[in-house]
């Protein structure tokens, strides 16, 4: 299954984000060397992120949030997670 992930910046996102900014990734990394990144990246407007996993279950997906160096360090100040449905491209 598919999950949207969407990360809302935090006021001082700014000062935070580089410094975590490794640890995020390599946390990224990690999942999609196991083929679970969809895709992921920041929205252009500053405001947030969008990652898009796979994981078994919805409790899976919320266990990678937790594990996120941008969430366990206030980068993100909340997140959503919601089941997707990729339509295109068809695989």
């Amino acid at each position: 299954m598919l999950f949207a992930i969407i990360g809302h910046d935090a006021r001082d996102s700014a000062e935070k984000r580089p410094q975590l900014r490794p640890a995020h990734l390599a946390h990224l990394e990690t999942l999609a060397k196991q083929g679970r990144v969809a895709l992921a990246g920041p929205f252009t407007d500053g405001s947030g992120s969008l990652i898009v996993i796979e994981a078994e279950s919805l409790g899976e997906a919320w266990d990678v949030v937790a594990a996120d160096p941008y969430v366990r360090n206030g980068v993100f100040e909340r997140v959503e997670v919601k089941p997707f449905r990729r339509v295109l491209p068809q695989d």
